[in-house]
């Protein structure tokens, strides 16, 4: 069964930032322990198109 993971707020403005620090995609994941790589570039996705507000 999967689980779906909510993840705060803070987290994915900190992801957002370390992308824009230029750090990649794995390193970003094992510093915030989030579990999915799709996860992080749908939140850079969401961030460059100006979608924020669906964080």
């Amino acid at each position: 069964m999967v689980k779906r993971i909510s993840y705060p707020l803070e987290v994915k403005e900190a992801a957002i930032r370390m992308k824009l620090e230029g750090k990649t995609t794995r390193e970003i994941m094992t510093e915030l322990n989030i579990r999915n790589e799709t996860q992080v570039k749908t939140w850079w996705q969401w961030y460059r198109k100006g979608e924020s507000y669906r964080f």
